[in-house]
């Protein structure tokens, strides 16, 4: 097993020989899952629609790594086969296009169809957690699109073992990302009526718990069980919670406005915090409706786990030093971003032949070695900022929040990047140390942008080159580029003057 693995569980497999499928690998419970499935002894194959996303993972020597479509019935067999034990962790919610509901619809019928011709022993899926009561049209539409998945399975002639669970508390979790940012940047709230409702969250460690054990049954089980912390909370009580544990003081008043206050609420949640508007506003509709347990039957095939279920303020506290200490290794934004390397080209490649390209290049000389530079440039934005004119920064950040965007949303970890990262607007597309980062930006433009810092070793030092390059799409595009190239000419020359001070003074 690579010695990079950290896993947080220690379980040791009685069925180590089992072969466990993980969909959805690249997301923010599969990626942490595979590691502890690993640790455990299983041989784990682990999907994704873009294999390349996985290869960021220390995981990813130790598994199988395989591309699929899962809507689609012959990537899906082809990945069943040899399989024990399928993992279903994906979900469509927040992406463009289709109808996210039927999107899913077909890939849990794809799956489940495509498990029972494999005769594999079971399915786990992790659903969500509402009131049982509720008929299924009564739901909001990430949780009826959640349970027509899990009765999908259900009655699948395969063993399915669906897992209820509310919001997951972890580092990284957008759930968990909208109550930290809610907190931190909002001393005073008024909420709807929602921020009421009671809700029973679960450690991200706690659900890896249930899940790894899921891979690990005497006999299979067909059955959905609801899985919390075991107390029940306020939703408005997880935020003053969490603002106790930072030491912030937090006053929070609900109205029963009679508005759509889901749509509106996710389109506010959406422009305060990183979380885009599109997964913001389904994750608010599911606020609508309380997500407590009801029962706790998977006691009876899964004991609770040693040492007992942890509560919210304990799994607050854990996330808060997972991400002080080694950064986040999964986060929502990886889930969400439809992250595809077909539109990766620069506009330097043959692809771009013919194409406007509008470039802003600037160059500098530094007597400090390359490595030393290359921190700085891989440290660059999220708290650590872009190293010049931070207002221009916020304000462009919160123009492309209101217009859908994902603004300066931060970065996975403060030091180190992989390909496939989010660091605020960008996206980084080409990685390589210590010499060249290539992001290309997902900010509300038209045309596409790239920002590419490179660093080449000089015989007694270094240069530092900065190229923002911009391939507008009709009149539109171009007007936008002369409109923001006076703002260019501030800020560029500051932040490669800015960026090796820095370097500088870190190397002092």
């Amino acid at each position: 097993m690579n010695p990079q693995l950290v896993p947080t569980l220690s379980f040791n497999a009685r069925h180590p020989q089992r072969t466990v499928l993980v969909t959805g690998a690249s997301g923010y419970v599969g990626g942490r899952l595979i590691t502890e499935l690993v640790s455990a002894g299983f041989t784990v194959r682990a999907t994704s629609r873009n294999v390349d996303s996985l290869r960021r993972f220390d995981w990813k020597d130790d598994v199988e790594l395989v591309q699929a479509d899962l809507s689609d019935l012959n990537d899906v067999t082809r990945i069943m086969q040899g399989v024990d034990i399928a993992f279903y962790l994906v979900h469509s919610m927040g992406e463009k296009g289709e109808d996210f509901e039927l999107v899913e619809q077909r890939s849990a019928e794809a799956f489940a169809n495509a498990a029972d011709a494999a005769q594999i022993q079971q399915i786990v899926y992790l659903s969500g957690l509402h009131p049982r009561h509720k008929k299924l049209e009564d739901l909001s539409k990430h949780m009826r699109s959640r349970e027509r998945v899990a009765r999908t399975f259900l009655n699948a002639e395969t063993p399915a073992l669906v897992f209820r669970a509310a919001t997951l508390i972890g580092s990284g979790s957008a759930s968990f990302e909208i109550i930290r940012h809610l907190t931190q940047r909002l001393p005073v709230m008024i909420a709807p009526g929602w921020i009421n409702n009671r809700i029973e969250p679960l450690a991200i460690r706690d659900a890896l718990y249930y899940l790894v054990s899921s891979a690990d049954l005497e006999q299979p089980v067909n059955q959905d069980s609801d899985i919390g912390c075991g107390k029940q909370y306020k939703f408005s009580d997880l935020l003053k919670i969490y603002g106790k544990t930072r030491g912030l003081k937090r006053r929070i008043f609900s109205l029963p406005i009679p508005l759509p206050m889901d749509k509106l609420s996710g389109s506010w949640i959406g422009l305060v915090t990183p979380v885009p508007a599109q997964l913001a506003v389904p994750l608010a509709q599911s606020m609508a409706e309380d997500a407590v347990t009801e029962e706790h039957d998977i006691a009876q095939i899964i004991p609770d786990p040693p040492g007992g279920l942890i509560d919210y303020p304990t799994a607050v506290r854990l996330a808060g030093k997972a991400n002080s200490d080694r950064g986040v290794p999964t986060s929502w934004d990886r889930s969400w971003a439809t992250y595809s390397r077909a539109s990766d080209e620069l506009p330097t490649d043959p692809e771009w032949s013919g194409e406007a390209v509008y470039e802003d290049v600037r160059s500098a000389y530094c007597d400090l070695p390359r490595e030393k530079v290359w921190e700085v440039i891989e440290g660059i934005g999220g708290e650590n900022g872009w190293y010049s004119v931070p207002i221009l920064w916020s304000i462009r950040g919160l123009i492309d929040r209101i217009l859908g965007g994902p603004g300066l949303g931060g970065r996975r970890d403060p030091q180190r990047l992989e390909i496939g990262d989010r660091v605020d607007w960008w996206r980084v597309t080409q990685l390589e140390r210590p010499q060249v980062l290539v992001l290309k930006a997902e900010m509300r433009v038209n045309g596409s942008a790239w920002l590419i810092l490179e660093v080449e070793e000089e015989s007694e030092g270094c240069t530092y080159t900065q190229r923002a390059c911009y391939s507008p799409t009709g009149l539109s595009g171009r007007i936008y580029w002369w409109a923001v190239a006076p703002f260019h000419r501030i800020i560029f020359p500051m932040m490669l003057k800015t960026m090796l001070k820095e370097a500088a003074r870190k190397n002092a």
